[in-house]
């Protein structure tokens, strides 16, 4: 469906940049949400399958869309280094919300709560690692392919 765009180039990236605004609110939002509600709300996860599901659609899609078409980031390469920055953050706070997570609910075994977010870090690490090196195997071969086409 073709429609005539009425904006002129200004309007454009301020609608740009708008939309990005947009969507990390929600991202950020739907993640902060969804983490009250399972660590400090004890609430069930049937009771969260509505929102679990819009933010993973969310974040697949981006994440596809970004490396189908050759964007990792604006500051970021696709590189090991980069990854385990990404991967190493991300496993630490969410090792750390579980840990905390589980100590709130059963404060009488602190050894056992530490060490389970403790496991849950390495592993969250791991598969991290895994998954952005996949991806920025795949952008770095599209960015070539364009690179090639031009």
């Amino acid at each position: 469906m073709k429609t005539n765009n009425l904006l002129d180039e200004r309007q454009e990236q301020v609608l740009l940049k708008i939309e990005h605004n947009g969507y990390l609110i929600a991202f950020w939002g739907l993640l902060a949400v969804l983490l009250a509600e399972a660590f400090f709300l004890d609430m069930e996860l049937k009771a969260m399958a509505g929102e679990w599901i819009v933010f993973m659609v969310l974040s697949v899609y981006v994440s596809a869309a970004s490396a189908r078409n050759g964007i990792w980031d604006r500051r970021l390469k696709p590189d090991a280094k980069s990854n385990a920055r990404i991967a190493g953050a991300a496993a630490l706070i969410f090792g750390a919300l579980v840990g905390v997570g589980f100590y709130l609910r059963i404060p009488e075994r602190p050894l056992g709560c530490l060490a389970l977010g403790a496991v849950t870090a390495v592993a969250m690490f791991g598969v991290l690692m895994l998954t952005l090196s996949l991806a920025a195997r795949k952008v770095k071969r599209v960015t070539q392919e364009q690179e090639e086409e031009e």
